[in-house]
């Protein structure tokens, strides 16, 4: 006879706990489904916290409950609630295993006529709850995998032509807020590749790649905040610049760069030009500057552009920070006028 386990939840996030619970649940029965409720206690979308249960467990069957009961009880009225929603949800399939470690056991078992399975119900074996890293997901980092962990970390990136500030802020932000950074990989490749101050093409698809390896590098390391100096919107610029148009891979890169980072600042070109061997003048510098913005606008990207002293802009960071939620309808400043 066929095993089918059921457990539910919101998993928000997923932890450990949960995880152990899966597991314990594939070692014992032959299929496994897992409900997951839409929920307010955390920003994160139901579709989202699906697929972290999807990407590390692919066998399991994932049904998104986006009509589920509401709230979060031991009162009866609630239970035949939950239990005639479950039921609808499975439309006769038979369940033999429920798991949980939850009160919340007893009745959906009785309801299914399953096993009670409860695991780890007094949470000795993985002692956390989602109300524990909900509070400081960065504190209880070592119940998270990598995959969950990555979307409760806010990604903020700084954009500007060349001698704006960026990597003096992003660094200053890190320190700030005990953080990681993401530095310019493309500075650092054309360091070294460059010959006659001039790179190939092709070079920018490797650019833009390298970047985004840097952030994921650092980013299972963030505190709330990951800070990421320029993105392939910037490279992608730097392609037309040298070359009059950009690779396909770049191109689609920095298409996909809007939903890539949680918020957006651009860096003004109002601070003294510094002028390395490597750069091209403050002229070239203003140019491209406006070329930056005039992109950011097509693309629709909204950004928050930073002006003034190195303190001025970090506290217009820390102001906008103060008002941001991670997956919240955030905009801040569509357009810049100046």
């Amino acid at each position: 006879m066929k095993t089918l386990g059921l457990t539910l939840g919101k998993f928000a996030p997923l932890h450990k706990g949960h995880q152990f619970m899966f597991d314990t649940a594939l070692n014992e029965v032959d299929e496994l489904i897992v409900v997951i409720y839409d929920t307010p206690v955390i920003m994160v979308p139901l579709h989202i916290r699906a697929n972290w249960i999807r990407k590390l467990y692919p066998s399991v069957r994932v049904i998104e409950a986006w009509d589920g009961p509401d709230g979060y009880s031991n009162d009866r009225e609630h239970k035949i609630r939950e239990e005639q929603y479950i039921l609808g949800l499975l439309n006769g399939e038979k369940v033999t295993h429920f798991y949980s470690s939850e009160f919340y056991g007893e009745h959906m078992s009785i309801a299914l006529g399953a096993v009670d399975r409860r695991v780890d119900e007094d949470r000795k074996l993985v002692p956390i709850s989602a109300t524990m890293i909900r509070s400081d997901p960065y504190r209880y980092r070592e119940y998270i995998s990598d995959i969950v962990y990555r979307d409760l970390i806010a990604k903020v990136v700084f954009v500007g032509a060349m001698s704006t500030g960026k990597s003096t802020i992003t660094e200053a932000l890190a320190r700030r807020y005990q953080t990681t950074f993401a530095s310019e990989y493309g500075r650092d490749y054309w360091t070294e590749h460059q010959v006659d101050r001039r790179i190939g093409l092709e070079a920018f698809d490797e650019i833009a790649l390298g970047h985004i390896e840097r952030e994921e590098q650092v980013l299972p390391d963030a505190n709330k905040y990951l800070f990421v100096d320029t993105n392939a919107i910037t490279t992608y610029m730097y392609a037309l610049d040298y070359h009059g148009k950009a690779p396909e891979r770049l191109t689609r890169l920095a298409l996909e760069n809007a939903q890539r980072y949680d918020l957006f600042f651009l860096c003004d070109d109002d601070i003294p030009y510094d002028d390395t061997w490597d750069r091209s003048g403050d002229q070239k510098r203003h140019v491209f500057h406006k070329q930056i913005i005039a992109d950011l606008k097509e693309r629709r990207i909204p950004y928050i552009t930073l002006r003034g002293s190195l303190e001025e802009r970090m506290r217009k960071v820390d102001e906008a920070l103060t008002q941001f939620e991670l997956y919240s309808n955030y905009y801040g400043e569509r357009h810049q006028h100046n």
